[in-house]
């Protein structure tokens, strides 16, 4: 291992072009790049310019096209409202297509920015990746996180839609995302051409006409949308820092380099094969959710785990356990906690020690 890990380690060293033009053999791409790394603007330095992808694509479809549509993608496990589902490559393809198509009808395109506001459901990776199937750039905020912060985000976004669920389930509470989200609307100066809004059970909102669409609805009467052909440099989304310091910061990922380093980290870093479970015990409001619950996974064409949990108190801490004995789940990390304990993996040559991982804050 430690052999391997110095070969690869002074490669990547020694001849970066060539090792990243290597790793990004793992994607698909519509027209090859020009300069693996454009850095004649430094510090602006580009990855793969020329080159032109999309990442929901690499995500979903590809893998249906290669014959691996029944494979499982992912894995929802919510112990707070007692439900388990899975989606295979197929169906969660066609559930992200059809949701881009409800986005797109909705004049939502190529470079426009979409403000996500969501619980730990299926449907905030399907949001996600809706944007990125039509070429909109996404801006996942914390479900939850308070109105004024919202509206900040939303103000320096500029978004033309928000997708957001009517509420989120902590232990013991119903947290009503809608009245926060309205307030921030309110004190926002930017204000969006409408919202979506996914309608939960347990918490159910009030909608305002002629701004508000329920997801449902508007999914229903949508036709299915194509992949946007982007460029490499084009960004996939935007995600702000805490603001705890000052003012947010909003920090940019282009699709090309990020598509390319996230497939690469799934066999190399985890030792996670196609078809084997990973479950990042995180929240897709954090970069650690964006990277190892919707993309890497997919673009790997494992399988992701989405907890809507917590550490404790959902029941209890044992949740944690059993739900790193998930079938086939093999890593994880948690933030900032210790992660679950991933059981053996398909493959019976794989040891089930446990491979805990953890994540700042």
């Amino acid at each position: 291992m430690s052999e391997r890990y110095d070969r690869v380690y002074r490669q990547s060293l020694d001849d970066p072009a060539g090792f990243w033009a290597e790793a990004a053999e793992g994607i698909d791409w519509q027209r090859p790049w020009d300069r693996v790394l454009d850095d004649r603007a430094m510090p602006a330095s580009r990855w793969f310019a020329g080159g032109v992808l999309n990442t929901c694509h690499n995500a979903l479809d590809r893998h249906v096209d290669a014959g691996n549509g029944e494979r499982v993608a992912l894995i929802y496990d919510s112990p707070v409202t007692d439900t388990q589902q899975r989606f295979t490559y197929a169906g969660l393809r066609d559930r992200v297509a059809r949701f881009a198509g409800a986005l797109a009808a909705r004049g939502v395109g190529h470079g426009d920015r979409v403000v996500i506001y969501m619980p730990m459901v299926p449907e905030a990776a399907i949001a996600m990746l809706a944007c990125a199937r039509i070429g909109a750039v996404h801006s996942v905020v914390f479900g939850g996180f308070a109105a004024n912060e919202l509206a900040v985000r939303i103000d320096d976004s500029t978004p033309k839609a928000i997708v957001a669920g009517s509420c989120g389930i902590e232990p013991g509470r119903i947290v009503a995302y809608k009245p926060l989200l309205d307030r921030a609307i309110e004190l926002a100066r930017h204000k969006p051409d409408f919202c979506m809004i996914l309608q939960r059970e347990a918490g159910p909102a009030a909608l305002i006409p002629g701004r508000d669409v329920d997801w449902d609805d508007a999914v229903a009467a949508a036709a299915p949308a194509d992949c946007v052909p982007v460029a490499a440099t084009d960004p996939l989304y935007i995600l702000y820092t805490s603001g705890t310091t000052g003012q947010p910061k909003g920090i940019v990922r282009d699709n090309g380099g990020h598509a390319v380093a996230l497939k690469w980290s799934m066999p190399n870093i985890y030792d996670i094969a196609p078809g084997e479970a990973f479950w990042a015990a995180s929240d897709v409001g954090w970069v650690v959710g964006h990277s190892y619950i919707v993309y890497a996974p997919l673009l790997n064409g494992s399988t992701s785990i989405l907890f809507e949990g917590k550490p404790i108190g959902t029941p209890d801490a044992g949740v944690y356990w059993r739900g790193g004995a998930a079938p086939g789940a093999r890593r994880g990390g948690a933030p900032p906690a210790p992660a679950p304990r991933p059981a053996p993996g398909p493959r019976k040559s794989r040891s089930a020690r446990p491979m805990p991982g953890s994540t700042g804050g």
